[in-house]
């Protein structure tokens, strides 16, 4: 079970990362990245985010594009929180299909 520090930075870093992924992807017409969990590690070092990508055919291409530019990502989130955290954790990007799954559970029943 988190802590509510951990909870309270995990909030933190969700909000900022969306704020960055919104940004990125305006430029981007017809794809849509959210973030939709951030875990971190006890010890505050290590985030792990799930995002969310529309449409999902590009999930793959998107969150490898993404992972290649993790260190981007992190120092620009670190100048968007520079004054609440001390250490800005390593970020780790996972894509979340549970969106997917509800939907092919859906079609599913109503078969």
């Amino acid at each position: 079970m988190q802590e509510t520090r951990q909870n309270r930075i995990a909030r933190l870093l969700q909000k900022e990362l969306s704020l960055i992924f919104q940004s990125q992807t305006r430029m981007m017409h017809g794809v849509m990245v959210s973030v939709t969990r951030c875990r971190i590690s006890p010890d505050l070092s290590i985030c792990t985010a799930y995002l969310s990508i529309f449409p999902s055919e590009k999930a793959e291409e998107i969150i490898g594009n993404i992972n290649n530019n993790a260190k981007t990502i992190r120092y620009e989130l670190g100048t968007h929180v520079r004054n609440q955290l001390r250490i800005i954790p390593e970020l780790r990007f996972f894509v979340d299909d549970s969106l997917d799954y509800i939907d092919h559970i859906d079609e599913l029943l109503k078969k």
